[in-house]
């Protein structure tokens, strides 16, 4: 009973449906990353967005964004309700993940503990120890 609805979700008139493949494996990246986001939440027992969760995001919005343009449940007219819905939700995954790359550059290790420290503090918050900062360039003033 179930191999022939996956067969039929697959095959069509015995011509295989790449798409609703891709479709799929939309739905299911884009439903893992709550997991993923769930796991961390846990984990820490605060509320926790990792990184995975902006990669999962963007992976599987991708995905189905190019499923609802390329299958097409009428021949030559996609969805445009459900192209539209994906068109744009990339942009605040990528800007995450900027936000979160130049976060991670600032930190500071700290060489008393090792803890990593939030940017732009002057002592480590877990030991106490002062932390080397760089110096700020001084503008010439010529």
């Amino acid at each position: 009973m179930m191999t022939g609805w996956l067969h039929d979700q697959f095959w069509n008139h015995g011509d295989f449906r790449w798409w609703e493949i891709v479709g799929w494996l939309g739905n299911f990246v884009f439903f893992a990353r709550f997991f993923v986001q769930w796991y961390a939440t846990e984990r820490k027992k605060q509320v926790v967005v990792p990184t995975a969760f902006w990669w999962l995001s963007l992976a599987g919005s991708l995905l189905l964004l190019a499923y609802a343009l390329f299958s097409h449940s009428k021949p030559d007219k996609p969805n445009w309700v459900f192209v539209f819905s994906y068109a744009f939700t990339w942009i605040p995954y990528v800007r995450n993940l900027i936000i979160h790359r130049r976060h991670r550059a600032a930190h500071m290790d700290c060489p008393g503990c090792g803890a990593i420290c939030p940017p732009g503090s002057n002592f480590c918050p877990a030991c106490g120890t002062r932390l080397q900062t760089a110096p700020i360039a001084q503008p010439s003033g010529k």
